[in-house]
């Protein structure tokens, strides 16, 4: 089984599809962060976080791994 996260919610890929544990399509519904239970800007960030001139890449860590932030190639 393959499993995940979306978010910090956990998922798992089950007949072709990624779903939430209870059984509900990723594509169905959209989950907010289990950290600060926001939903992602409209841009697709993570709201905590924000727009971040010149990153490539940044994550909150939705409160499972501490977070990051990527410049180009060399994560601070």
């Amino acid at each position: 089984m393959v499993t995940g996260y979306s978010r910090g919610n956990p998922i798992e890929y089950r007949n072709g599809e990624w779903i939430y544990l209870d059984g509900v399509p990723l594509s169905q519904e959209e989950r907010p962060c289990t950290r600060c239970g926001r939903m992602p800007t409209a841009e697709g960030y993570d709201a905590c976080l924000g727009h971040i001139e010149g990153a490539t890449s940044a994550c909150c860590g939705h409160g499972l791994t501490d977070k990051y932030i990527v410049y180009g190639d060399k994560v601070p």
